[in-house]
C-alpha cells in the first residue's frame, strides 16, 4: 500500500506544463474578451470551465445550478448577473469538511477596444486549479481520493471587490464552520522583475499564519518534503504597503475565520495591460507551483485532524 506521500506525488505527476499551457491559451484568448464580469466573455469563461468539470465527471456543487452559482450584484449604478463556479470532490472519510481551493475567474474585459487577456491574473490560477483538480479525480477513480472534500471555487467579480468570494462566505453551499481552510490561488505564472533574486524558483506566501499556526507548519513541511519552492513571505508582513493580504479573495475566507493560504508570484509591468498575455507565462514555473498547491491540498485533506485554529 502506497503512504499518503508517495500517493500525493503519484498524482501529482498529472498536473503538467503541457496541460497547463493548452487550457491557458483558451482561457486566456481573444475570444473570452476579457472575461469582464457579467459580460458575453465571462459567460464563454463559466461555460468553458463547467464543460471542463464535466469532461472529467467532477461533481458540481450542492445546492448549484449545475455548477453555478448564480447572483446578482450592483456594480457601480448597475445590476450585474453573473455567476462562481463550484465543483466537489467529495471526501471518502469526513466528507462533512471542506478543503476550498479558488481562483477569480473573471478580469477587467476590454479597454478602449484592447482586449485585456489576464493570461496571468487570473487565468494562471484558474488552469492550476482544473490541473489540480483533474489529479484529485484521478485518485477518487483510483479509490485513493481524499478523507476530506475538495471545494473548487472560480469566483466571479474580484476585479470589482471581492464579490463572487464574498457572496460565496456569505451564501455558502457547505457550511461555513465546516471549512478547513482556503487555498486561494491568484496570479502564479510569472516572474517579479523587481525581485533582485532573478531565480524564478520562488512563491509569495500570504497569510498562512495569521490564523492557524498549524497551517503554516503544514505548508512548510510540504514544501520541504516535495517542491522546495523558496516561499517568499514578503508581502506577509502586517505593515506590508501593497496590503495584497486584503486584496484577493481569500480574505472573505479569513474574514469568517477560515484559516487561508494566498499563493501569489507578484506583479509585473503587465498587471491589468493588454500585454498580459499566455505566451509570457512560464508554464514550467507554473506546473510546480500548481503542484505545491496540490500537495497542500491533499495533506490537509488527509491528515486525521483538521488543522486547528490559533489560541486568540
Amino acid at each position: 500500500v502506497l503512504s499518503q506521500d508517495n500517493l500525493s506525488e503519484k498524482y501529482s505527476e498529472t498536473i503538467t506544463s503541457k496541460e497547463l499551457q493548452e487550457l491557458l491559451y483558451v482561457y486566456a484568448s481573444d475570444e473570452f474578451e476579457g472575461r469582464e464580469t457579467g459580460k458575453k466573455g465571462q459567460k464563454i469563461a463559466v461555460d468553458f470551465l463547467r464543460s471542463y468539470y464535466q469532461k472529467q465527471e467532477i461533481a458540481p456543487a450542492a445546492n448549484s445550478k449545475n455548477y453555478f452559482q448564480e447572483m446578482k450584484l450592483r456594480i457601480g449604478d448597475k445590476i450585474i448577473e453573473t455567476e462562481n463556479v463550484v465543483a466537489i470532490i467529495p471526501g471518502k472519510e469526513i466528507s462533512e469538511e471542506y478543503i476550498i481551493v479558488s481562483a477569480h475567474l473573471d478580469h477587467v474585459g476590454v479597454i478602449g477596444g484592447e482586449i485585456y487577456n489576464g493570461a496571468d491574473d487570473d487565468g494562471s490560477g484558474n488552469v492550476a486549479l482544473l490541473e489540480i483538480a483533474e489529479a484529485f479525480q484521478t485518485a477518487f477513480k483510483e479509490n485513493n481520493g481524499p478523507k476530506r472534500s475538495i471545494v473548487f471555487l472560480h469566483a466571479t467579480g474580484e476585479e470589482k471587490g471581492l464579490l463572487g468570494s464574498k457572496y460565496y462566505t456569505e451564501n455558502p453551499l457547505y457550511p461555513i464552520e465546516n471549512s478547513v481552510a482556503n487555498l486561494n490561488v491568484d496570479m502564479i505564472g510569472r516572474f517579479n522583475p523587481k525581485r533582485e533574486d532573478k531565480d524564478p524558483n520562488y512563491i509569495y506566501l500570504i497569510g498562512s499564519d495569521k490564523l492557524s499556526n498549524e497551517l503554516h507548519e503544514v505548508s512548510e513541511r510540504i514544501n520541504e518534503n516535495f517542491t522546495n519552492l523558496k516561499l517568499d513571505y514578503t508581502y506577509n508582513d502586517d505593515n506590508d504597503p501593497n496590503r495584497f493580504y486584503y486584496r484577493s479573495d481569500h480574505y472573505n475566507f479569513a474574514k469568517k475565520n477560515i484559516p487561508v493560504i494566498f499563493y501569489f508570484s507578484g506583479t509585473h509591468e503587465d498587471y491589468h495591460q493588454p500585454g498580459d498575455t499566455p505566451d509570457k507565462i512560464d508554464y514550467q514555473i507554473l506546473q510546480k507551483r500548481a503542484k505545491l498547491i496540490f500537495h497542500t491540498a491533499w495533506e490537509l485533506a488527509n491528515m486525521p485532524n483538521r488543522i486547528k485554529l490559533n489560541a486568540d
